[in-house]
């Protein structure tokens, strides 16, 4: 490859990485709405249940998610002092700002980024669910009816409001100067 070739492909991804900080710097706080994943939405009216009603059946997922930085950091990263501060606690709980959200340290089955942060509230997914406690298969229209009742993933990207939106620019410990 001859020497100019290599600055132009060099400023073509230059620019384009200038397009792409542009676009993600400019996008809304909420991204848009996303078709859900399955069909319908779950039942509205969900309150949170915390993270040990729904280690309760999925037992196995919940202890993939307790060795992650989620469920270890989240929270206990937050010194002291920004332990009540509004613009920290919708990233580093469940629900907060929400009617049956984090509250506050009595609300302590809520703190961190647990399994209601990706997928919704999980008050009547908990519900339908365990109607089927006794057996160890659903039929297929059961297992719809128990899936449908809550978010495979909340249907905006969730992981792009706390990890893009607000890094942390603003806070002391992450910022260059």
């Amino acid at each position: 490859m001859s020497k100019r070739s290599l600055l132009f492909v060099v400023a073509m991804g230059v620019v384009g990485a200038a397009i792409v900080a542009i676009a993600i710097k400019s996008a809304p706080a909420q991204p848009a709405p996303v078709d859900h994943p399955t069909k319908g939405a779950p039942p509205a009216g969900q309150t949170y249940v915390g993270v040990k009603e729904c280690s309760a059946c999925h037992f196995k997922q919940y202890m993939a998610w307790k060795r992650t930085k989620h469920a270890k950091e989240s929270f206990e990263i937050l010194p002291e002092k920004y332990r009540t501060d509004a613009s920290c606690l919708p990233c580093h709980t469940t629900g907060f700002g929400q009617a049956s959200g984090y509250k506050d340290a009595s609300s302590a089955n809520l703190m961190g980024v647990a399994c209601e942060a990706c997928h919704g509230p999980g008050s009547k997914h908990a519900e339908i669910a365990k109607q089927y406690t006794n057996k160890k298969k659903l039929a297929p229209e059961e297992e719809k009816i128990v899936r449908d009742s809550i978010y495979l993933t909340l249907p905006y990207n969730v992981c792009v409001t706390c990890h893009v939106d607000k890094s942390h620019k603003e806070h002391p410990r992450y910022s260059k100067d």
